[in-house]
């Protein structure tokens, strides 16, 4: 490997990170391995945004150990097969780099993830070493994230635990199959395995701290996974039945979902063109759904057309549609469960209706300040002032309550 600076292998290795979606938030901006370099976007390249176990917002370096992977993974752009400029970070290089940045306010913390390097124990060691020195050496107190490797050794990843505030493994496809087809040298199994040491050690810790608050920390902002949507041409409801047995499973902090992005000289089975970010988004809300909302996977299901969510409307909205005999719900009376199912209401609008209500009936005006879109909500509520009489069975409904083409299209 040619002598590079610390800046190129920066450039390098935090493009090279972007790809990852398990630290940042979902509807960035376009990936595409074809193309473009660069470093410093808050949008998922160089710096990304995570929440800490208090729920705050921090900017975390985003960034590999290095881009060289003895794997061949035919979705990945560091495959072992792929003409790609590679670059590699000794754990010395990534600790002064990670409060280089944090002196400057560029950074509150480091989400670090790598290619697999000689071996899984050699790549979870260095990666852990990162830590070490940050945590103990320069006494590092901002957050840090760890990717795992489920081969590693069970001692080192519950070394990275104790250092890093929240560690990940990746499932990277939602089928045993697919994982099988386009990265062979991973294994379901062994992911999943992984996954229950980490449960377990979590659980532990938590059990032991109400005893002794001096118990050392293991992992406080739990674990999450990435999965890669439009790879391997699983449906939304494989996808979302996927997730659904991580979360209960492996007691999850967060599944996140990448929509597939080409790469160069790609494998003929792999597709030539990635799906659009709305499906990615419309896997994010219906995720959204089932954890904050009591929707179940039965649910989703009734706003699917051959597994897939519909792209124009959100999932919420679909539902309703084909469940409008449960509406209008009223206001003033209805549980808070159901409140929560009415398009366009959420959570802390439900929580404001519920506590307006408390001091007197509620008009439709009322609603409307305590909502951000009245126009959507009003097919499915009923006020002291308002019925939608036969609004709510009109048969163009959906298409009153669409986005505009053009807004759709560009979130496409």
């Amino acid at each position: 490997m040619a002598s590079i600076t610390r800046l190129q292998k920066l450039e390098i290795l935090a493009d090279a990170a972007k790809y990852d979606a398990s630290c940042s938030s979902s509807g960035s901006t376009k990936r595409d391995s074809r193309g473009g370099k660069g470093m410093g976007s808050s949008e998922g390249m160089g710096i990304c945004h995570a929440y800490t176990p208090d729920g705050r917002c921090i900017s975390l370096l985003k960034v590999l150990m290095t881009n060289v992977c003895m794997f061949d993974c035919r979705f990945c752009v560091n495959r072992s097969s792929s003409n790609v400029q590679r670059a590699r970070f000794t754990p010395d290089e990534l600790a002064t780099l990670t409060t280089d940045f944090y002196k400057r306010n560029y950074i509150e913390g480091l989400f670090l993830s790598s290619g697999i390097i000689r071996s899984p124990d050699y790549t979870m060691e260095q990666l852990v070493e990162t830590a070490r020195i940050l945590r103990h050496k320069l006494d590092f107190r901002g957050y840090i994230h760890l990717k795992t490797i489920p081969d590693a050794d069970p001692e080192l990843i519950a070394e990275a635990g104790r250092l890093a505030d929240r560690v990940s493994i990746n499932v990277e496809l939602p089928t045993r199959e697919g994982l099988a087809k386009f990265a062979p040298e991973k294994d379901d199994k062994r992911i999943k395995s992984a996954m229950a040491v980490t449960r377990s050690q979590i659980a532990q810790w938590k059990d032991e701290r109400k005893k002794f608050k001096s118990t050392p920390r293991f992992a406080p902002a739990g674990q999450s996974t990435q999965m890669i949507v439009g790879a391997d041409g699983s449906k939304d409801a494989q996808i979302l039945r996927s997730s659904a047995d991580l979360y209960g499973s492996y007691k999850l902090k967060r599944v996140y979902y990448s929509a597939f992005s080409p790469i160069p000289d790609a494998s003929k089975d792999l597709p030539p063109t990635r799906p659009p970010l709305m499906r990615e988004h419309r896997i994010y809300q219906a995720d959204w759904l089932w954890r904050f909302y009591g929707f179940d996977l039965e649910d989703l299901s009734h706003s699917m057309k051959g597994g897939m969510l519909p792209l124009d409307i959100d999932p919420k909205l679909a539902w309703a549609l084909n469940q409008r005999a449960q509406f209008p719900v009223d206001v003033n009376k209805a549980p808070k469960e159901m409140l929560l199912r009415v398009p366009g209401l959420g959570t802390t609008s439900v929580g404001k209706i519920v506590s307006a209500r408390r001091h007197g009936r509620l008009r439709l005006e009322h609603v409307g300040r305590l909502c951000r879109n009245i126009k959507k909500i009003r097919p499915f509520i009923e006020a002291a002032d308002w019925r939608p009489t036969a609004l709510t069975d009109r048969s163009d409904l959906r298409d009153m309550l669409a986005p505009p083409a053009k807004q759709l299209s560009l979130a496409l």
